[in-house]
């Protein structure tokens, strides 16, 4: 199993959820977090006076998956979340050791 966590814009993460649907996908998380990369943020105005934003509004998607899709979903979420400018994303894609359904007891991908 892996656990694949995008951190993507998030204006983008009804795309991303719709793209995943589409897979199969039946759960998933949905976090707004706050960072920055190579964007490091941006300058407003403020009743006159400007201001720099160092962390920008993000979302964060983790999604748990079985092995054998973990790929397509990688490609759905780069796909539904690219736009081609700066600030896009990243996907990070982890080992999952251990999944268990606490309402059931199922453990492994039957608690996916």
């Amino acid at each position: 199993m892996k656990l694949i966590t995008a951190i993507i814009k998030p204006f983008k993460a009804d795309d991303v959820r719709e793209a995943l649907s589409e897979l199969g996908i039946s759960g998933m998380t949905l976090t707004e977090v706050k960072g920055f990369g190579r964007q490091k943020g941006h300058t407003e105005l403020y009743r006159g006076a400007e201001y720099v934003i160092d962390f920008l509004p993000k979302a964060k998607l983790e999604v748990a998956v079985s092995d054998e899709i973990a790929e397509q979903v990688v490609d759905a979420i780069c796909k539904a979340a690219g736009t081609g400018q700066i600030g896009d994303g990243k996907i990070f894609v982890t080992n999952l050791e251990q999944s268990i359904r606490i309402r059931t007891g199922e453990t492994g991908n039957d608690a996916l």
